[in-house]
C-alpha cells in the first residue's frame, strides 16, 4: 500500500543523517543555510561527526541515528547528507515497522538508492530522489532549478519533465504509466538476490550512475536483463550517466550499450533526463505514479506528499 508523507510547513524541523560515507563539516554548514532560507530548522544527527573508515560511523551508529530521526515526532523530514557507500550494510538492521508508524519525507540519491528500494518495498512509503546537502547543495554549481524543486515538499505538486529541462532521446517509442522506481544502477544491481531485490514489474524504471565506463554499464544492464527486470518494466527512464568515458580502448560508446540492451524492448524507453549526478538535478518522488510519453517527450509524476 502506497503511503505519501505529510508536506512540510514553514518553521518545521528537518533532520540530517549520514547513513553512508563520512561528511565534510564545512560543506554541511553551507547547506544548512539553504534549508534555513526555506524557513526550516535543521537538527543534525548525533553521529554526523563519526567516521569508521569509508563510513560515517559504525553500522550501529548510523542505524541508531536514522532510527532516532524517524522516531522523533518533531522531525518532519529526513535528508541524507551524502552517498558514497554503506546503506546496503544497514538495510537488514532498519526497523521498517518504525517507519510505517512514523512516515515522513526522506530525501537523497546515489548510494541512498538501496534505502529508497528497501523502504518502499517494505513499507510502501514514497521517498524522494534528489540532491543532498553535503554532496550537492553545498556545491558551487548547485543551480536554481535544482533548488526550486525542493518546493514539491511544501504542497502536493505534479511534476512535468519536458525538453525545456534537457533534450530527450526516444530509444523505443510508446506511452506507459506506473509506479516510478529505481535510481543508481550499480545499487539496483546490488539488490538482486537479496530480500530487497528491486521490483520492476509494471513499473517505470529510472536508472542513472556516475564514473562507470561503458563496459561496466554493459555488465550491469546485462545482469538486469538476465534477471528479467528489463522485460518486466512498463517503461525505462535513462537518467544522467556522468563521467562514463571509456577507460580502455577499443570500447563501445555508452549510446551503443544502451541501444544493445534497450532498443529491442517492448516498452517505451527515453534517455537524456537530468536526474542523477548532474546539475540541474531534477528531483522526483520514487513510489509515486508517473506517466512516460515519448510522443510528447514528457515525464509526468504525481505529487509525493499529501
Amino acid at each position: 500500500m502506497r503511503m505519501r508523507p505529510q508536506c512540510l510547513k514553514m518553521g518545521d524541523t528537518i533532520g540530517v543523517v549520514a547513513p553512508a560515507g563520512p561528511i565534510d563539516g564545512e560543506r554541511l554548514t553551507r547547506s544548512i543555510l539553504f534549508f534555513e532560507r526555506m524557513g526550516l530548522h535543521v537538527l543534525l544527527g548525533a553521529a554526523l561527526d563519526e567516521q569508521y573508515g569509508y563510513l560515517a560511523g559504525t553500522d550501529e551508529q548510523r542505524v541508531a541515528d536514522f532510527h532516532a530521526m524517524v522516531a522523533d515526532t518533531s522531525v518532519k523530514a529526513i535528508f541524507f547528507a551524502r552517498g558514497g557507500y554503506g546503506t546496503a550494510r544497514i538495510a537488514d538492521k532498519i526497523d521498517y515497522e518504525l517507519i510505517r508508524k512514523h512516515p515522513k519525507i526522506m530525501w537523497g540519491y546515489s548510494d541512498i538508492t538501496y534505502l529508497h528500494t528497501s523502504i518502499r518495498q517494505q513499507t510502501g512509503l514514497v521517498t524522494f530522489h534528489g540532491p543532498m546537502p553535503v554532496s550537492d547543495i553545498a556545491d558551487k554549481d548547485f543551480d536554481q532549478l535544482s533548488a526550486n524543486l525542493f518546493q514539491q515538499l511544501f504542497y502536493p505538486k505534479t511534476l512535468h519533465y519536458t525538453e525545456e529541462v534537457s533534450p530527450l532521446e526516444v530509444i523505443v517509442p510508446g506511452e506507459a504509466e506506473g509506479q516510478l522506481v529505481g535510481g543508481n544502477l550499480s545499487l539496483l544491481i546490488s539488490t538482486l538476490g537479496t530480500a530487497y531485490e528491486i521490483d520492476t514489474k509494471n513499473k517505470l524504471l529510472l536508472m542513472e550512475d556516475i564514473g562507470e565506463a561503458p563496459y561496466r554499464v554493459d555488465s550491469m544492464l546485462n545482469q538486469l536483463r538476465l534477471a528479467g527486470k528489463l522485460d518486466e518494466a512498463a517503461g525505462i527512464i535513462v537518467g544522467d550517466f556522468a563521467d562514463a568515458e571509456p577507460n580502455k580502448e577499443p570500447s563501445l560508446s555508452l549510446e551503443q550499450v544502451f541501444n544493445d540492451y534497450l532498443a529491442n524492448l517492448s516498452c517505451p524507453v527515453m534517455a537524456g533526463f537530468k536526474i542523477g549526478h548532474c546539475f540541474p538535478h531534477f528531483s522526483v518522488p520514487l513510489g509515486a505514479h508517473a506517466v512516460l510519453s515519448t510522443s510528447a517527450k514528457t515525464l509526468t509524476v504525481e505529487p509525493g506528499v499529501q
